[in-house]
């Protein structure tokens, strides 16, 4: 094709309104250079061509646990962190809206100041994050409070542990930091449903809340006319499990009062949509299988299992055995080249990140690896690879979430990582997404019904990748 290599001359040409075109000393019928430039870009197209989502085998989602993006990645170059929050929303406030002169102080330790300035802080100089920190409150009607309509202003007021919702770790030091600046680090990614970890392992599968009809008394939340709360609950008065509450099946705390055992629930799963087309996944869970067979962890954590609370996947059901599954085997499956085509992986309480039972390095120590074993094995060449975080754990962020649903969320901002030989590379993504698009891009990828309205108009993804 000698010079007409370059693409531009070739454009320029195609332009003309004239028959024939002068290219050097030659005069060429313009239809033959239409045809040329349309053949070297069918060329290009077919040497380099653009992987479109059906290229991905298999996409594994690693849920980690309690800490909102300013918590963890608020000094991340590029991202919409803590130099770009406005003094209005970093300023906490008491029950009467007036600033604090200092925060709250901290209880659980004696490891920080008591005259903290009202502003947002350092964790890491008063512990280190390799260490445990006590945890801060996290509930459904709690962190609504705590946003206070847009607010990010009474993060600290509504705290067990006051002040430290305001903390942050340096984002320099995180395990998690060369995945992220190497792959696609989203700062616009919301967890779906307020407040904590129950609620949010659901609606990461169903796009829903789970109901108790007839709940214990003991277990209903109180609230006055306005709707706020007068006595806090697992159970909303409407009938909602919207707080730490466990299964009727197994496992379950051994101490759990049966009455206050959920009982199985029946809307439709992300795993009934993938069973339903005969696509494999599996959830794989850190202590599984000694949580099952009674000898729990200290540190496994029987309300981060979403699926054992429905009636598909109930005690001795096929479903249970075939999809229901410990860690161990799903580092196997990465490392032999055998994942399903969906995996959701729950680290053990010691290794997800929760303040109380965890420290950040340790979790995303034990997630990298997670990471290395998918990227490494057979299967890493057409893998994408989800990491966020449940909730966030009642760690102040300085972005109001977007109001999509009143009563249920999206909550507070989380990170979210997109690690694949498809995603952009070195990127940061704006763009608004939730919990459940994760829903919305595994149903995509295999053509899925939604399962709600609400993953049905989530945002899929699909700018954080090269599609």
């Amino acid at each position: 094709m000698g010079n007409l290599t370059n693409l531009k001359p070739v454009i320029s040409i195609m332009k003309s309104n004239s028959r024939y075109l002068k290219i050097g000393a030659l005069l060429v019928p313009a239809i033959g250079i239409v045809a040329i430039s349309a053949a070297f870009i069918s060329c290009k197209n077919k040497n380099n061509p653009t992987p479109a989502i059906d290229k991905v085998g298999h996409v594994v989602v690693i849920y980690l646990e309690n800490h909102s993006f300013d918590n963890l990645y608020g000094q991340f170059s590029g991202a919409n962190g803590l130099s770009a929050a406005a003094t209005a929303n970093v300023t906490q406030v008491d029950a009467n809206g007036n600033a604090y002169t200092y925060l709250p102080p901290i209880s659980g330790t004696s490891a920080f100041p008591t005259n903290l300035p009202n502003t947002y802080f350092n964790i890491d100089q008063y512990i280190p994050s390799d260490q445990e920190t006590p945890d801060v409150l996290h509930r459904y009607y709690q962190e609504q409070m705590q946003i206070d309509g847009g607010k990010m202003d009474k993060f600290a007021l509504y705290n067990t542990t006051a002040g430290l919702a305001m903390g942050y770790y340096k984002t320099s030091l995180l395990p998690l930091l060369g995945m992220a600046q190497k792959y696609t680090l989203c700062d616009n990614f919301f967890h779906s449903a307020f407040g904590g970890s129950f609620l949010n392992h659901q609606w990461l599968i169903a796009a829903a809340s789970p109901v108790f009809p007839n709940a214990p008394a003991s277990m209903v939340a109180k609230l006055d006319g306005s709707g706020n709360v007068i006595t806090d609950g697992a159970v909303t008065p409407d009938g909602y499990v919207v707080n730490t509450s466990y299964t009727v099946n197994a496992p379950h705390p051994a101490s759990a009062s049966a009455a206050t055992l959920v009982p199985n629930q029946t809307m439709p799963t992300i795993g009934d949509r993938l069973s339903d087309k005969n696509i494999s996944w599996a959830w794989y869970s850190g202590g599984w299988d000694n949580a099952l067979a009674g000898k729990p962890d200290a540190t496994f954590q029987f309300h981060h299992q979403p699926f054992a609370y429905f009636a598909k996947y109930a005690d001795g059901t096929q479903a249970k055995k075939d999809h229901l599954k410990d860690e161990t085997a799903f580092i196997d499956a990465a490392k032999n080249g055998t994942l399903p085509s969906v995996s959701f992986v729950k680290p053990l309480g010691i290794n997800n990140e929760h303040p109380g039972y965890s420290d950040v390095q340790n979790g995303e120590s034990h997630t990298v690896e997670l990471i290395n074993d998918v990227l490494n094995g057979p299967n890493g060449k057409d893998a994408v690879i989800i990491i966020t975080y449940d909730e966030n754990g009642g760690f102040w962020d300085h972005v109001a979430p977007p109001v999509i649903d009143k009563k249920w969320g999206p909550g507070t901002r989380v990170p979210a990582l997109i690690i694949s030989p498809f995603a952009k590379k070195g990127y940061v993504d704006h763009t608004q997404y939730e919990t459940i698009s994760i829903l919305s891009f595994i149903e995509k990828r295999w053509s899925l019904q939604p399962l709600t309205d609400r993953d049905k108009n989530a945002n899929p993804m699909l700018n954080a990748f090269e599609f």
